[in-house]
């Protein structure tokens, strides 16, 4: 098996002074940072994934913004293909699944943000295109919810994400067994 890291949304506008920030984000882009070193030193494929708005209205990753930059702890290198998206699932209209088959790659190590709207769409699209996946769960962050009077923590938002991932789509793991081995 072919294996590759795809880094999905680590954009700034998730991040504290930014138009959409997570919970906890910055405990994630340690984590990732972490695996994307991993990667590098290994020599194996590293994909970064970042979402450009198209709606007028959009709040958040809006062309021309600071916030649509990638974190600094993860910034592409030379060599390591990037891809834009503007939809929550990373496939969609960007080319990527022809970018992964183009360079043989089978298992798929997945991070980034939001854990409940892009990680989980990418992931599932991945695993029904026949990607084995891996979830990076300490490498990922998610937003507090709110359905009518009920707000869910983001902590809870993020667990409860990876937790039906985890088995069906995906096997779900910290950074530290993944780079351990």
């Amino acid at each position: 098996m072919t294996r590759a890291l795809l880094i999905v949304d680590v954009q700034l506008d998730y991040f504290p002074g930014g138009a959409f920030p997570l919970v906890e984000p910055e405990r994630a882009v340690r984590a990732a940072a972490t695996v994307l070193d991993h990667f590098r030193t290994s020599g194996e494929d590293v994909v970064h994934v970042f979402h450009t708005a198209t709606e007028p209205d959009a709040g958040f990753f809006v062309p021309g913004t600071p916030g649509i930059a990638f974190h600094p702890s993860v910034e592409p290198r030379a060599g390591e293909q990037v891809v834009e998206k503007h939809e929550p699932n990373s496939f969609v209209g960007t080319g990527l699944e022809q970018v992964l088959r183009d360079r043989g790659v089978t298992e798929l190590v997945v991070l980034g943000m939001m854990t409940s709207m892009c990680i989980d769409s990418t992931v599932r699209a991945a695993s029904e295109l026949g990607f084995t996946c891996t979830v990076v769960a300490d490498a990922c962050a998610a937003p507090d919810l709110t359905l009518g009077d009920v707000t869910v923590p983001g902590e809870s938002v993020h667990t409860a994400f990876l937790a039906a991932l985890d088995g069906s789509f995906a096997t779900v793991v910290r950074s530290a067994d993944l780079v351990r081995g």
